[in-house]
């Protein structure tokens, strides 16, 4: 038997912040303050971000790995739907990641809100299918956990 053309993968990453369930949410549903921690970046210039926050909508982006990379010069495109929102509570996602003009993923993605003591558990569940070419799933998960690293200094502002 041949080597699979696609692997799936589901990973969990969890994070936790001293900020409300709501404030957290939100810095995924303002366009701005998830430009910041989701779509800019030191290696990469961007050159799309679009956020339409509901039920049906999409979040689109683009970039160009800069020359701090070994891939300087090529692009870099997710898109995005949003599958079911709670507000406060879960965002569900379905997208498609392409790499030059490759597609190498697509992924079902879920993030819920949990109220704790001290402020919120997040839980990011990503589902995955990468393709022949791709970042794979530890590439993946390890940009999830650098995402919402970047996601606390955000909540502050």
């Amino acid at each position: 038997m041949s080597e699979p053309s696609v692997v799936h993968n589901t990973f969990v990453v969890e994070k936790s912040y001293p900020k409300s369930p709501q404030a957290v949410f939100d810095a995924f549903a303002d366009s701005e303050k998830k430009r910041v921690w989701f779509g800019q970046g030191e290696h990469h210039d961007l050159e799309e971000f679009r956020l339409d926050f509901r039920v049906g909508g999409s979040e689109d982006f683009r970039y160009r790995f800069n020359s701090t990379t070994p891939m300087a010069g090529l692009i870099l495109v997710n898109r995005a739907c949003f599958e079911d929102i709670v507000p406060g509570k879960r965002i569900v996602t379905s997208s498609t990641m392409s790499l030059g003009d490759r597609r190498i993923s697509s992924s079902l993605t879920t993030f819920e809100f949990l109220e704790t003591a001290t402020g919120t558990d997040l839980v990011c569940t990503h589902q995955g299918a990468f393709y022949e070419g791709s970042d794979g799933p530890a590439m993946r998960e390890a940009g999830w956990r650098t995402l919402l690293e970047r996601l606390g200094p955000v909540l502050d502002r």
